[in-house]
Order: C-alpha cells, then sequence, then structure tokens
C-alpha cells in the first residue's frame, strides 16, 4: 500500500484540508468496525502508540491507538491553524507538523512567495521531509491553496516548487481555489497571474476549483432545502453543512464550499484509500490525462452533488449520474467542456457499479463528447468498492478539456486592467526580491498557456470520424 501526505497553505487551504480530514476519518470509521490500523488508513494517516518513549508507529494489522495525519500544515497568520487544534481534530496533528506566523502576507503574492518562501524555506523542507520519512512508499502530494490570496498564492506556490526540488518523482496533484469577479481582494487577478506561472512549471495535475461555481452550487441546494417541492430539506449532520442541518445564519458563508471541495478530494483519493475492483493509480492520472505537460489543468465533476448534500430527493439512477458529470451545474468551475475538445476524461466510480455499467455509459455518451482525433480511446476508468457514507455509489470526473481557456483569459483581462495603469504595483516592488519583469513574465506564461489551448481548439472543426476498418484494409 502506498501512502500519500497532504500539504496546506494559507486560510483556505487549511479549511478545505480540515473538512477533509474529519470526512475522511468518518468514511474509515464507518468501514472499520473492528477498530483495527489496516492498509486503508495508513495510506493517509500514521498510527502512533503514545504510551511507548519514542511515540513510535504500530504496525498495519495492530488496534488503533492514536491516528495522525499524513499532513503539513502551513499559515503565516495563526488563527486557522490555532482554531483547528482546539477543534475536534486537535489530536490528529501535532506541533511537528506545523509552521504558522503572526503578520500575516497581507494578500501580497510578493511576501508570500519570496518574504516568507525564503525566511521559512529550510523549516517547510525539514517538515515535509520528516512527514515524507513516516511512509513506506511516498505515492503523491496533494497541495491545497487559494489563488487570490497572499499566503496561498505566494506561499502555497512556493511550496509546490520545493516539493519538485526534494521529492522531483513523487506526483504533485494541486486543489487551487480560483477567486471569483467580485472578490473583495483587490490584487486577487495579481496574485492569481503570478501562482498560474508556478502552477503551469511545477505542478503534474492542477484541479482548478472556482468560488462562483462553488456559490452556485451552494445556492441551488439552499433553493431545495427552503423551496418548491414539500420533503426536500436537508437532513441533520448533512456533508455539505458541517453537520449542523441546515444552511443557517451561524453557518460561515465558505463552509459550505469548502465541503463541496473536500468531496472532491475525498473521491480522488477513495481509490488510495480503499479496495476496489479497478483501483486508478494516483499517478496513473497525470500519466493518461496529461498528454503536453504544460496543459495538465482538469475539469473536476462531482455527482450526485445534491444527495451528497443529504437532500431528500429520489437518488439518482447510475445512467443519470454518468450524464450529471457531463453537465456543467455539477462542475465545480465554469465552463462548456461538450463545445470544446477533450484531451482526456477520467470516471473515478465509487460503490457497486460494474466495468460494464462503465463501459456502457462510455459508449453512450461517447457521440456528444468531440475529442481530439489522436486520443479518441482517451478514457481512463477507476472503481473503488466503498461508497460514500450515506450513498450507494459516486463520481468524479476529471476532463483534461480546452474549456479552460475563457477562465484563464478573464483571469488574464482582470490583471491587465490593473497593470495597465500600474495600480498597487509598488506594493509588491517594495519586497525584496520582486521586480517587474516577474509580472510580465507571469503575463507571458499565462498568454502563452492560453495560445496551447488556442491552437487545440482550432483542430476541432477539423474532427471528423474515423474511416470504417474495412474500407481502410480494402
Amino acid at each position: 500500500m502506498t501512502q500519500s501526505v497532504v500539504v496546506q497553505v494559507g486560510q483556505c487551504g487549511n479549511q478545505v484540508g480540515c473538512r477533509f480530514w474529519d470526512l475522511a476519518l468518518r468514511e474509515h470509521a464507518h468501514v472499520n468496525k473492528r477498530g483495527l490500523y489496516d492498509e486503508a488508513l495508513s495510506s493517509f494517516f500514521r498510527n502512533v502508540d503514545s504510551r511507548k518513549s519514542y511515540s513510535g508507529a504500530c504496525c498495519v494489522g495492530g488496534r488503533i491507538q492514536r491516528l495522525k495525519a499524513r499532513a503539513v500544515l502551513i499559515d503565516m497568520e495563526e488563527g486557522v491553524v490555532n482554531g483547528i487544534l482546539q477543534g475536534p481534530l486537535r489530536e490528529v496533528f501535532d506541533s511537528t507538523q506545523l509552521l504558522t506566523d503572526v503578520s500575516g502576507s497581507g494578500n501580497n503574492w510578493a511576501v508570500g512567495h519570496l518574504t516568507y518562501g525564503s525566511a521559512y524555506r529550510e523549516s517547510i523542507v525539514n517538515t515535509l521531509r520528516k512527514t515524507a520519512e513516516h511512509c513506506d512508499c511516498l505515492q503523491c502530494f496533494f497541495l491545497i491553496h487559494s489563488m487570490g490570496g497572499g499566503t496561498g498564492s505566494g506561499l502555497g506556490t512556493r511550496v509546490l516548487s520545493l516539493l519538485e526540488e526534494e521529492f522531483s518523482d513523487v506526483c504533485r496533484i494541486v486543489t487551487a481555489m480560483y477567486p471569483s469577479a467580485e472578490d473583495d481582494v483587490i490584487t486577487s487577478p495579481y496574485n492569481s497571474v503570478l501562482a498560474m506561472r508556478e502552477l503551469t512549471e511545477h505542478a503534474d495535475c492542477v484541479l482548478p476549483v472556482e468560488n462562483q461555481s462553488l456559490v452556485d452550487i451552494v445556492n441551488k441546494i439552499s433553493l431545495m432545502s427552503h423551496g418548491a417541492k414539500p420533503g426536500c430539506v436537508l437532513k441533520k449532520d448533512c456533508t455539505v453543512t458541517s453537520g449542523h442541518g441546515s444552511l443557517s445564519p451561524t453557518e460561515k458563508p465558505f463552509d459550505a464550499m469548502n465541503n463541496i471541495v473536500a468531496n472532491l478530494l475525498l473521491n480522488i483519493t477513495s481509490s488510495a484509500r480503499f479496495e476496489g475492483s479497478l483501483n486508478m493509480d494516483l499517478n496513473e492520472i497525470a500519466m493518461n490525462l496529461v498528454p503536453f505537460p504544460r496543459l495538465h489543468y482538469l475539469v473536476p465533476s462531482l455527482t450526485p452533488l445534491y444527495t451528497l448534500a443529504d437532500v431528500n430527493i429520489p437518488t439518482r439512477r447510475l445512467d443519470q449520474m454518468f450524464s450529471d458529470a457531463f453537465s456543467k451545474d455539477h462542475q465545480l468551475i465554469r465552463a462548456d467542456p461538450k463545445h470544446s475538445l477533450y484531451l482526456a476524461c477520467a470516471l473515478m466510480v465509487r460503490g457497486n457499479v460494474q466495468v460494464s455499467d462503465l463501459r456502457r455509459n462510455i459508449e453512450r455518451l461517447r457521440p456528444s463528447l468531440p475529442f481530439v482525433s489522436w486520443n479518441q480511446e482517451g478514457w481512463k476508468t477507476g472503481l473503488c468498492s466503498v461508497p460514500p457514507v450515506g450513498h450507494s455509489h459516486s463520481l468524479l470526473a476529471l476532463a483534461n478539456n480546452t474549456c479552460v481557456k475563457p477562465t484563464f483569459m478573464e483571469l488574464r483581462e482582470r490583471f491587465t486592467k490593473l497593470y495597465r495603469k500600474k495600480a498597487h504595483l509598488h506594493h509588491y516592488l517594495h519586497v525584496d526580491g520582486m521586480e517587474q519583469s516577474i509580472f510580465s513574465e507571469a503575463l507571458s506564461s499565462l498568454d502563452a498557456l492560453i495560445d496551447e489551448y488556442h491552437q487545440l481548439d482550432a483542430t476541432k472543426a477539423r474532427l471528423t470520424p474515423d474511416a470504417p476498418r474495412l474500407s481502410i484494409a480494402t
């Protein structure tokens, strides 16, 4: 069994990460009735016996003593991390896994990337190494951070480059939270474009998640809980509402959004955490879905969303679930993949689903999904036998699709509006090591990325169905 490490950076990264650990523990508790430390648990947790003087890890097969998450928590403001340490997960982390400061990055990528990145470089590397040393076979780093703030975008991407330096052969999958156009951080376009360059250069896969998409999903769930049909209410202890039973005024606005992203992480890690007849190795995601190294942005789509929210509506039939995964309403980024070009697609299914169900639905959906001519068979599938708690099955679709281009173009436009006037630039240029050329290089990198997607899109008009095999033979 392999192990993975979750690195959560900044306020958003730590809040999403905290929710992931909470839900992962619930899933394992639901399956692991005997209280034994098994291979499934070892993939993301250590089992530490505090009674031993050296606090050594217990072997697989023994009783669960004290579970410790394979995680590193980094934030340059200590509020969120302190909140985690005072909450129900305080036993899951210890001081050796935490790196905090008190002053924060002030929504400035340069402060996070250069100032804190340099000051904390050695501490970050040492913490990552210690966490990696607890793994028998380290397979993957999951990095969670936001793009709009200073610590998440700046220090988060500095940590990404350090992971490449120190663990070049270990897969790096990034979940990056993209700000909406109405974001209250005025400098978020700068931070996002500066971070984009680092993600393009140093990540193996990036799962972009847009705040606006999450807001839209949560609003739909809220409408279903308050509206229309009798019986359409949110159940108590539902996933999307952090266990409070409703989207109440006491709920922080981003709690429900964080839960959706945590469910994305639960699904992508399910094959590593549980058995299945066709489990997908995490390294296979990058190997199969990224035909060109820079084009590694994968559009995530999650279903059933509303039953994950425990809304009392009829359970979706299996075939409907596959159709939902390719509808815009279930994507975590606002895009339209059916009118763009697929480079590859992965379907990660959980629950009692047969390989024949997968094949039938792929064949049914294939005619409506435009794939590049040289990769018509570009499907990767995974089956994990353990469904999410309370549900019969779920599906995560990861699409490498040119539909991400409009999102990046919109980001470039917002960046250019500020940069043309040189607005707020002095805040960045006052940071030691920050030069204006870094802005122009980041913009050039984004331009080049958009152009690569544009060139692929241009081939869509030339797509023709394959000639029949017999015609070729004769």
